[in-house]
C-alpha cells in the first residue's frame, strides 16, 4: 500500500508487490507461418502460460543455418508472461514448434503500467 496527498487528503491506493525487473518476461519467437503462430499463441493463452501474445506479422529473417545463408519470412511472436512461467512455456513451443531449433529469447520487462502488469499476473496463474 502506498499513500497519495492531495489537496491536505490522504487517498490509499494499491501498489502490486512485486518488482517487474523480478517477475515479468517478453518471449521472442519466430514462427514459418501464420497458423502455427496462432497455434502456439492459443495454446499458451488457453493454458495460462501467457496473458497475451501478439503476432506479427511477415518479418524477414537473415540468418545462418548449417553453413548456408537464409532469408526466409516469419511471423514473430511478443509473449508476456510471468518469469515463473517461462520453463513450461518453453517447452510446449519447443514440442509443437516445426523448427528444429526455435527461436525463444526471453528478455526481462524492466517496468510497466501496473495495472497492466497486475493483469499479466492474474492470466498467468497469478505467480505473486
Amino acid at each position: 500500500m502506498f499513500y497519495i496527498w492531495h489537496h491536505n487528503s490522504v487517498f490509499q491506493a494499491n501498489q502490486a508487490n512485486y518488482s517487474a525487473a523480478m517477475t515479468f518476461i517478453l518471449v521472442f519467437n519466430t514462427c514459418p507461418d501464420l497458423e502455427t503462430a496462432r497455434k502456439i499463441a492459443e495454446k499458451l493463452v488457453n493454458q495460462k502460460m501467457a496473458a497475451c501474445v501478439n503476432i506479427v506479422p511477415t518479418i524477414f529473417s537473415v540468418y545462418e543455418w548449417q553453413g548456408k545463408i537464409e532469408q526466409e519470412q516469419e511471423h514473430l511472436l511478443f509473449i508476456k508472461t510471468h518469469k515463473a512461467r517461462y520453463a513450461e512455456l518453453e517447452a510446449l513451443i519447443r514440442e509443437i514448434h516445426p523448427y528444429e531449433l526455435p527461436e525463444i529469447i526471453a528478455v526481462p520487462i524492466s517496468n510497466g503500467l501496473p495495472g497492466y502488469l497486475d493483469w499479466v499476473n492474474k492470466n498467468t496463474g497469478g505467480m505473486e
